[in-house]
């Protein structure tokens, strides 16, 4: 990984956006990077629940707030659900989807001459 004052190159903007998640390590931390429409995310992989690898989860949609026995799907492709006991969380925000108390790490992320930086 390529160093350059604060960030560090960590994918190429055309693999992120063909694989849609990537997990690298910058500075010995994995780091979730995701691609969600035209932008681009970086969360710390550990769920602040137990621990667990989140970003490794399925990203995926989820329930919205709806009437007694009325279902509705949305976010499709804006969450990522974690591996181990299934919290949820925005991938465009890092919140928690139900205790907004929770949320996950995040990084700022550049693009640069095609390459994807995480701001550390």
């Amino acid at each position: 990984m390529e160093k350059t004052q604060n960030r560090y190159e960590a994918a190429t903007a055309e693999e992120l956006r063909k694989a849609k998640r990537l997990i690298v390590t910058v500075k010995g931390m994995e780091i979730g990077l995701f691609a969600a429409g035209e932008q681009l995310f970086a969360w710390r992989n550990i769920c602040p629940h137990a621990g667990a690898p989140v970003c490794q989860g399925p990203v995926c949609g989820t329930r919205l707030p709806s009437l007694v026995y009325e279902y509705k799907y949305g976010k499709d492709q804006e969450i990522v659900r974690c591996p181990w006991h299934g919290w949820e969380f925005d991938l465009l925000t890092g919140q928690h989807l139900v205790d907004e108390k929770v949320k996950l790490r995040g990084y700022k992320v550049e693009v640069e001459d095609g390459k994807v930086y995480v701001v550390i």
